[in-house]
């Protein structure tokens, strides 16, 4: 597949792909400071019901995307990567208007439900990757989309923050802004990846469905394994937006401000790990080697996180976390050599749509073991029981991978072999 694009123009289609995921992530997370207080406008300065609309729209957002996510990915594979990425970005800029302009609360729950529509380009975004990079490169390729991530949630939220002190729409405009410059540059710079012979000749409906995706996965027998590291991973990662303010405000007594800092400084080194450091790594020691150290270190940061009884030890586990951003990029480009490109698009969506599945679940877990160990029914108390809970589902994530990877492996191996006996009969 690298040979449909130019070297010159591959490399600018991977730097719209780049600029893509870092501007999805911007415009989300301008509205992240100023969602809630728009909220609570709607429901006449009640804390509470904002809470709940809070939970609600955050709820409805990750089911949307469950659905959406194969949808995409089944479009993608039969009209190609290009028009579905484009029209993402084009969607998400008319929707950010249309939040920005609305003035009841139904209508702006409508307009977060089309944005989590259009938002799924993530699963098309990854597609584009694999039908673009050799294999030996994707991992690298993944770590840049998961530094857009870290760059992403550092640079939008201080941005919206301080737009919504001017007005509190005022960020919805801007990531409107965001959304359409990049639908018109992408219409000048980024080409197709997917040529037409390589297409689906049908939308698969049988796979373009929640469901039906993860049947998709369960024929592809090499990627199971790691689908399964995928969902356990971002259950792991929800822990954050789950707990993690209440969580310092009861152990540390941090207050915003001090939170602050401290999610931006976790967005740096997940920059720096998957802008520099998964390039070097995975060179050195290969995609399965890699994982597996990320899934330790996750572990590991989580168990330090857990018993953490200063704010101080909890800042020390922070540089070993940080290394558990090599587990992603290694998984993904994993999994993009098990299939062709014609199924890149619904592997993406089944994908997506597993991670989207836990951010249903996983808010709800975490915070009913937040509460339970620092409540009067508490066994013992220990607020950070979340994390040791996200470090047990990276150990199991761990088990899944070492025993997937190294029947992989052996698998490969036996191919490998086989090779040279089959190349005289000319097939």
């Amino acid at each position: 597949m690298t040979e449909t694009v130019a070297p010159g123009a591959r490399k600018a289609a991977l730097a719209f792909i780049f600029v893509t995921v870092l501007i999805d992530i911007l415009a989300f997370g301008l509205i992240i400071p100023v969602l809630p207080h728009l909220l609570k406008d709607f429901v006449a300065g009640d804390t509470v019901r904002a809470a709940h609309w809070v939970g609600v729209f955050a709820f409805l957002f990750s089911a949307i995307q469950f659905i959406s996510a194969p949808v995409q990915g089944a479009m993608s594979d039969r009209f190609g990567r290009r028009p579905v990425i484009l029209l993402s970005c084009l969607g998400l800029g008319v929707d950010f208007i249309f939040m920005a302009v609305a003035q009841t609360l139904p209508w702006l729950l409508v307009g977060r439900v089309v944005s989590a529509m259009f938002s799924a380009s993530f699963t098309t975004a990854n597609a584009y990757i694999a039908d673009v990079t050799e294999p030996s490169k994707r991992a690298q390729a993944y770590g840049m989309i998961g530094a857009a991530f870290g760059l992403g949630f550092i640079i939008g939220p201080a941005i919206g923050g301080h737009l919504g002190e001017v007005n509190v729409r005022l960020p919805f405009w801007f990531a409107a802004c965001l959304a359409l410059v990049n639908f018109v540059y992408g219409l000048f710079v980024l080409p197709e990846s997917l040529p037409i012979e390589r297409r689906t000749k049908r939308i698969d409906w049988a796979h373009a469905n929640p469901i039906g995706s993860l049947k998709l996965l369960r024929e592809y027998r090499a990627i199971w394994g790691l689908a399964v590291v995928v969902f356990l991973v971002n259950f792991a990662h929800y822990v954050y937006p789950s707990v993690f303010v209440l969580f310092a405000d009861y152990a540390y007594g941090w207050g915003s401000g001090d939170v602050g800092w401290v999610l931006g400084a976790v967005g740096v080194m997940s920059v720096i790990v998957n802008a520099v450091l998964v390039k070097k790594i995975v060179g050195a020691i290969g995609e399965r080697r890699a994982l597996m150290l990320g899934l330790a270190c996750g572990v590991v940061g989580f168990t330090i996180y857990g018993f953490a009884p200063t704010g101080a030890i909890f800042l020390m586990g922070m540089p070993i976390m940080s290394l558990w951003a090599l587990a992603m990029p290694s998984t993904q480009a994993m999994v993009t050599r098990e299939v062709g490109p014609e199924v890149q698009g619904r592997v993406q969506g089944a994908l997506t749509s597993l991670a989207s599945l836990a951010g249903i679940v996983a808010p709800v877990i975490y915070t009913a073991v937040f509460g339970l160990f620092i409540g009067p029914q508490s066994p013992g108390k220990l607020p950070g029981a979340p994390f040791l809970l996200a470090g047990v589902l990276l150990a199991c994530a761990g088990m899944v991978a070492w025993r997937y990877t190294r029947t992989h492996a052996t698998d490969a191996s036996s191919r490998a072999d086989a090779a040279p006996e089959a190349a005289p009969t000319g097939d």
